[in-house]
């Protein structure tokens, strides 16, 4: 598996892109040529197997290489920095000194730190942060998070948004947005397309050189916020899983999140005093989507129904080396963190593979089995394919065993592998059939659901959807649930309103969730010390969420 977020990321898009060759470096790319990474020339090597990257650097797109690889991070900065692992901890002021929610959340008021300047020179100022979310209102495709805007406006210096509605739910997603250079973005014409390939932000890094294999970024001398321990960041993408194991254990790579299916021997065995992993979680998970559009898909008793067959224990123990915890209730709500959100029908509830069950359910909704081939109640064979990028070997022998789990149906699917890029430009157009993909987490479960189930933000197949529902899921209650968990003004109402949409995740069925999400990594301290830890938990360790920048700032050189 390759870095996945989803994220999202909770905040930005999952949620992702590549870069172009930018101006400059300075001192701080000293050691540049000698390979490998090391504290004592100041170079830290990431690497994910995702196979070549595309120039690209527009940190709002999630299918761009700068989000793909995870250095759209080291560019461009939030306003505040959140912890996903502990994301009801009020966040760390950034780009921000101050921000103060009103009204039930229904309008927010950004207080800047006047020292913040872009790389090339320039002020940071509030005109800057209107501007940004004024594009982000302006084009829905940036718009990753779907946030409804409202007002926007600049008021004594300190930018003030206003809602319609209550953005309880949104909070983190709105204080980690990226902020852009109004003098440089106002000058683009299409910005949902722009590859932005000379990058230009307020963080502590600029590009310096871009191929589709590796891309280098150098510290920023003028950083407005400090001095950096790490002088030069090289982001290499791997074809597979094997390939970036093989550049983790030999130091090559000294940061990265790939799926091992024995991380013990590949990994922690080749230098046991300095490999090191760590995999915390948060309230998202894995699983396969269902495009609802298509036929026969659309069909819940035919989601349900596989729904009831997939090996869950299998594909924990085969594709994912009991890495990720396993998700063990029909609602997917990973456990125990997710325990007092259960409704009372689904306490004690598992997902035991129920296959009598099943083909009970198929035949009451008008499928027939001849000849060992379902057919669907039109008569037409049960035909499907499985989509995942190859190289993605946790995620691909996943898909093998939901293949042998549905054959006891009678369904035929076949597994279909693709480059990471064109896997994740047909997932956001809607063109697939099912495929194994990340959700979103956040405090509650409203996230990982939101992220599925969200009428509000539903694209028709071949217009991108960048804020998720990828599987074009469309039920009027579920909608009506999740805004009335947004906006509520009491617990009850909330409760209320997650029961009801644990019921409908069950019974429409729009995924299989199969995992709960790791927000995890593996990195070595033999050059580079200040890692998050379990002891020390002060950000997820992954590389491709928006609190990478905070670790990579609390680096150290080891010697």
């Amino acid at each position: 598996m390759s870095v996945r977020r989803r994220t999202t990321l909770r905040a930005v898009a999952a949620a992702t892109v590549a870069i172009a060759l930018a101006a400059g470096c300075s001192n701080a790319n000293s050691g540049a040529g000698k390979g490998g990474g090391g504290g004592a020339d100041g170079v830290l090597t990431i690497g994910k197997p995702d196979g070549p990257q595309t120039n690209n650097s527009n940190p709002f797109l999630s299918t761009s290489a700068g989000a793909t690889l995870g250095y759209r991070y080291m560019i461009y900065e939030p306003l505040a920095m959140t912890n996903m692992i502990k994301p009801t901890e009020k966040a760390d002021p950034w780009l921000a000194t101050d921000w103060e929610w009103e009204s039930n959340f229904t309008k927010v008021t950004f207080t800047l730190d006047e020292r913040a300047k872009w790389a090339d020179g320039k002020d940071l100022t509030a005109d800057d942060v209107e501007f940004t979310f004024n594009l982000l209102k302006k084009h829905p495709a940036l718009n990753g998070n779907g946030i409804p805007f409202d007002g926007i406006a600049v008021e004594g210096g300190k930018v003030v948004l206003t809602f319609k509605e209550s953005q309880f739910v949104n909070q983190n997603k709105i204080i980690q947005t990226f902020i852009v250079p109004r003098h440089i973005w106002e000058k683009v014409d299409n910005p949902e397309t722009w590859p932005n390939r000379t990058p230009v932000g307020s963080g502590p890094y600029k590009l310096k050189t871009f191929t589709p294999q590796t891309t280098t970024l150098v510290a920023t001398p003028t950083y407005w916020n400090g001095k950096t321990k790490v002088k030069e960041l090289r982001y290499t993408a791997y074809n597979d899983n094997s390939a970036a194991t093989t550049a983790l254990a030999t130091g090559k790579v000294e940061w990265s999140f790939v799926f091992m299916p024995n991380h013990k021997q590949l990994f922690i065995d080749k230098d046991p005093k300095n490999h090191k992993l760590w995999f915390p979680s948060g309230l998202g998970i894995h699983g396969l989507w269902f495009n609802t559009a298509r036929k026969p898909l659309d069909n819940p008793a035919l989601r349900k129904a596989m729904a009831m067959v997939v090996d869950r224990n299998a594909i924990h123990i085969q594709a994912q080396a009991t890495l990720y915890p396993e998700i063990t209730n029909p609602t997917g709500i990973p456990l125990p963190a997710g325990e007092p959100f259960l409704a009372p029908e689904y306490q004690g509830a598992n997902t035991k593979p129920d296959v009598p069950g099943a083909k009970k359910l198929l035949a009451e909704a008008g499928f027939t089995l001849e000849g060992g081939v379902l057919k669907d109640p039109s008569g037409k064979p049960v035909t499907l394919t499985f989509t995942d990028p190859a190289g993605w070997n946790d995620y691909i022998t996943g898909l093998a065993i939901i293949k042998d789990s549905v054959k006891q149906l009678g369904i035929e699917a076949k597994v279909k592998t693709q480059t990471a890029e064109a896997w994740g430009v047909d997932v956001a157009n809607g063109n697939f059939d099912a495929t194994l993909h990340w959700t979103n987490s956040g405090a509650t479960p409203y996230d990982m659901y939101q992220n599925v189930m969200d009428g509000a933000i539903l694209q028709p197949i071949g217009k991108s959807s960048q804020a998720g529902n990828f599987g074009r899921f469309k039920n009027d209650e579920a909608t009506t649930a999740l805004k009335e968990y947004a906006n509520a003004k009491d617990e009850p109402t909330r409760t209320k309103a997650m029961h009801i949409l644990q019921k409908i995740f069950v019974e429409q069925a729009p995924m299989i969730p199969t995992a709960a999400a790791p927000i995890g990594a593996e990195y070595s301290t033999k050059d580079w010390i200040g890692w998050p830890t379990e002891a020390n938990p002060y950000a997820p360790p992954q590389h491709t969420q928006p609190s990478a920048l905070e670790i990579v700032l609390n680096l150290t050189p080891a010697k």
